[in-house]
């Protein structure tokens, strides 16, 4: 069997993870989240056959989802993940949950994002299959624009879709016309969350909970604005919601702090520091890290060291609660205190966190609850001012 076209991230120690694409894009549909995921995880994103380098079926091999999730079976034995946490966006969600049915044990939980135990009518998938292998895929891009994407179409993707191979586009047709797994969902024994976006036209919310509905335990996400690719048209919300459910991997004990004036060993130390530097850097960004770097003198030296090693290092890393949660608490705390610069700095460490300004606006509504209306209004001013500095922020009023 030749594996599939495939490309890794992440730490290689880090917990396996592979990341399914949907029908006619490539790995790239997987960007938007690449970069928290692979932060922790050892990503693995795949090609389907005939799609972004993967090579063609051959012309007489019948392609079925089993099939593909041999395929990934056998690419991730190959990349050492006997074992393996799995997320997929429509055709890759069927396959992730094949494997999750019906191979027990290869798949430690499961993420389905706009996908289906059925897609639709199989005779649709067999006239699409058709129509490609007599007029390439070219034929199917304004009609995917309008599927994929509620808002900008990401034209890069697009693009991939163009250069898709007729021949694996129509296989994987010929794939969902005969896949329904509707009567096996009660067999998935896995932790599992179901992704949909409300602006999906081809697997609408309905598509999803009979998902969740049928697998037991599972977890539902329903995202406005959304398209079929909702992880490419809401990233923020698509990511925090896959951090969420994903396991964060286990930490070694720390060492408690030491007694005043017994110094900590150097080792413990560094990789606070290290640990806190990275985590400050990625929720508060570089320009402000920097710039705070900067500004130390050797008057501020030493808190600035206990800022990053404990506060960063020390609790922003600890598994416990996800960096969105963490932001919540952050922000109502800030607000309870009055501390308003610092609130500023973490309405924006928030977005970077996945928070959207709804969401953000809910925490501040919460405030005004149980810090006072006063507080409330002078956070509200502060978030205002920040959302409406970010890129792309509509007019606020």
């Amino acid at each position: 069997m030749t594996l599939l076209r495939h490309r890794l991230d992440g730490p290689e120690g880090g917990p396996p993870l592979v990341l399914g694409p949907s029908l006619g894009t490539s790995a790239r549909v997987w960007e938007p989240q690449l970069a928290a995921l692979s932060r922790t995880f050892r990503v693995l994103r795949y090609e389907l056959p005939g799609h972004g380098g993967s090579p063609a079926p051959a012309t007489a091999t019948a392609m079925t989802i089993d099939g593909l999730a041999e395929h990934v079976l056998e690419l991730a034995g190959a990349a050492g993940m006997e074992t393996f946490h799995y997320a997929g966006v429509s055709i890759g969600g069927a396959v992730g949950a094949v494997l999750a049915a019906r191979h027990p044990g290869r798949v430690r939980t499961l993420a389905l994002i706009c996908s289906s135990a059925r897609f639709g009518e199989p005779e649709a998938w067999r006239q699409r299959a058709r129509l490609v292998r007599e007029r390439g895929t070219a034929a199917l891009l304004e009609g995917a624009a309008g599927r994929w994407f509620a808002g900008p179409a990401d034209r890069a993707l697009l693009d991939d879709l163009a250069a898709t191979d007729p021949g694996g586009y129509a296989a994987c047709c010929d794939a969902l016309a005969a896949y329904d797994l509707r009567r096996e969902l009660g067999g998935i024994d896995v932790p599992t969350l179901v992704v949909a976006g409300r602006n999906d036209p081809a697997t609408p919310p309905a598509h999803a909970r009979e998902l969740a509905d049928g697998i037991p335990g599972a977890t539902l996400v329903e995202v406005p604005g959304a398209a079929h690719l909702a992880n490419v048209d809401q990233p923020g919300r698509v990511t925090a919601a896959l951090l969420a459910h994903l396991p964060q991997p286990r930490q070694a004990p720390r060492t408690p702090p030491p007694r005043p004036g017994t110094p900590e060993p150097a080792q413990t130390l560094e990789e606070l520091t290290a640990r806190g530097m990275r985590v400050r850097r990625e929720v508060l960004g570089d320009e402000h890290v920097d710039r705070a770097a900067a500004r130390t003198t050797p008057f501020t030296r030493d808190f600035q060291d206990f800022i990053t090693r404990y506060a960063w290092g020390g609790i922003w890393t600890r598994p416990g609660l996800d960096r969105r949660t963490r932001s919540c608490v952050t922000l109502a705390a800030l607000v309870a205190r009055g501390h308003l610069d610092e609130l500023a700095l973490h309405v924006r460490a928030a977005l970077r966190n996945g928070l959207t300004p709804d969401e953000i606006a809910e925490v501040l509504l919460q405030t005004a609850v149980y810090c006072g209306v006063p507080a409330a209004n002078a956070a509200f001013a502060v978030a205002r001012r920040v959302l409406s500095e970010e890129p792309g922020a509509p007019a606020t009023t």
